[in-house]
């Protein structure tokens, strides 16, 4: 019997977690913008490459998340536990090797995305501390996939707490020089993310020694079985590829920006920041019921499966519009938060009017992409995902933008289009109920 899970009880501590990730991406955002705005486009074009190297972390991440809800649906902790302990030494050495690439080839990445001159210092400073110490992100992201799966969702709320407390005093100190303490501006900042994280990475360990019902055998020859990389890489990386398609478009992307000048990058970045307070509602739901449907589906409990992506559906298209809709409507004041600058106050209000109608097409990706991951379906996403976006988003970005001379407000458009016509073909996937011919256990069952 898979255990009993309250949508509920999962999402508001995932939801609180995401929060105070975005709050803190805030909080750097509004301490540089005191800085000065060319510390934020540099440190967000920065972020921009870290985020597509992050999301390659995640294909163990996801693997490690759809395994173990799975088996621990079918009540079997033990190779639940083997699975937890192969994945953390796995974004070991991926996450080491993809920090090294990004220490050494850094300042290429920034030349190749045509960042502008007068950034590309700062960029480079961020990159190379927070790219080079990228691997404590990276394992923290398979401790969370572990404990989330178990439906520890509290517990990684309250790190993710702490980590940004520690994360925004540091930013304080750095940016501020009290007490006669040296300014140190981006590069700084990129310190204080790192240590903040690596504090958050040795309370994740005392987490998982003290939560799962059955402890990691990490040092033990299990922990580097072949068959389980096997079985983690098999799921993982398909659903790594959806993300990389997206990540590397947004790159593309954010070099079609670059030409439109360093204060459309400003822009694009400040309005990114409100737009994640969103989305991060269908963010919140889709990661609660992924672990949901995995331990439903672990335990061959379809319809309640099929029935709970649904639900979740219909709750994230109604809070991401309502929310979208308040964010419009106090634009101005927000983006006064940042800025004061008018042109890009009434550009950013003009791409959050544009979020109304972006953000319930993002709602179906963000829950029934999750559902479909966790249910073993993870190839069809990936497809569906690399022909929008190179196929509908990246040329109709540079279409509508660039060549239509739209700017900013032809690159959402572009945005929208690809969500809602990514979000029309995974709801069929998910109503056409092929995915219950995905289980994991179910096909190992009768392999």
């Amino acid at each position: 019997m898979a255990k009993k899970f309250s949508l509920f009880a999962l999402t508001w501590p995932i939801f609180i977690e995401l929060t105070l990730h975005m709050l803190t991406g805030n909080a750097d955002t509004f301490m540089l913008s005191q800085y000065s705005d060319e510390s934020v486009a540099a440190v967000g074009v920065a972020n921009q490459l870290l985020f597509m190297f992050i999301v390659m972390f995640g294909f163990v991440a996801t693997g490690t998340s759809i395994l173990i809800a799975q088996y621990a649906g079918a009540n079997d902790e033990k190779t639940a536990s083997r699975i937890g302990a192969v994945s953390i030494w796995a974004n070991v050495l991926f996450g080491l090797m993809l920090s090294f690439a990004l220490v050494v080839g850094g300042n290429w990445l920034l030349q190749l995305m045509n960042v502008p001159s007068e950034l590309t210092a700062d960029a480079h400073a961020y990159l190379r501390i927070v790219g080079g110490f990228s691997f404590v992100q990276a394992i923290i992201m398979t401790i969370g996939a572990i404990l989330r799966s178990h439906g520890f969702t509290k517990d990684i709320m309250n790190v993710t707490i702490g980590v940004n407390i520690l994360n925004i005093i540091g930013n304080y100190f750095v940016l501020f020089g009290p007490f006669g303490l040296p300014v140190l501006g981006v590069e700084g900042v990129a310190w204080s993310t790192t240590i903040s994280r690596m504090i958050g990475l040795v309370i994740g360990f005392l987490l998982i020694m003290k939560r799962l019902p059955h402890p990691l055998p990490l040092l033990s020859k299990e922990a580097f079985s072949f068959a389980y990389v096997k079985q983690l890489l098999k799921i993982g990386i398909p659903s790594a590829g959806e993300h990389v398609a997206y990540n590397t478009s947004q790159l593309v992307i954010t070099y079609f920006i670059t030409l439109l000048g360093t204060e459309a990058l400003t822009t694009r970045v400040y309005t990114q920041n409100l737009m994640m307070f969103i989305f991060l509602f269908s963010v919140a739901i889709g990661q609660g019921t992924q672990i949901i449907v995995g331990h439903l589906v672990g335990a061959q409990r379809f319809n309640e499966a099929y029935a709970r992506c649904l639900k979740s559906l219909r709750l994230a298209v109604i809070i991401s519009f309502t929310a979208a809709a308040l964010f419009s409507l106090f634009s101005d004041h927000l983006f006064s938060i940042f800025t004061s600058n008018k042109r890009m106050i009434e550009a950013g209000g003009t791409l959050i009017l544009l979020t109304m109608i972006l953000e319930p097409g993002r709602s179906f990706n963000l829950v029934i992409i999750n559902s479909l991951r966790a249910a073993g379906d993870v190839k069809f996403p990936v497809y569906i995902g690399i022909a929008s976006m190179w196929g509908v988003s990246v040329p109709l970005a540079y279409v509508l933008g660039i060549q239509l001379d739209l700017g900013l407000v032809g690159i959402w458009l572009a945005f929208t289009a690809d969500e809602w016509l990514r979000g029309l073909l995974v709801y069929w996937r998910w109503k056409s109920n092929v995915w219950r011919t995905k289980s994991f256990i179910k096909k190992e069952a009768t392999a």
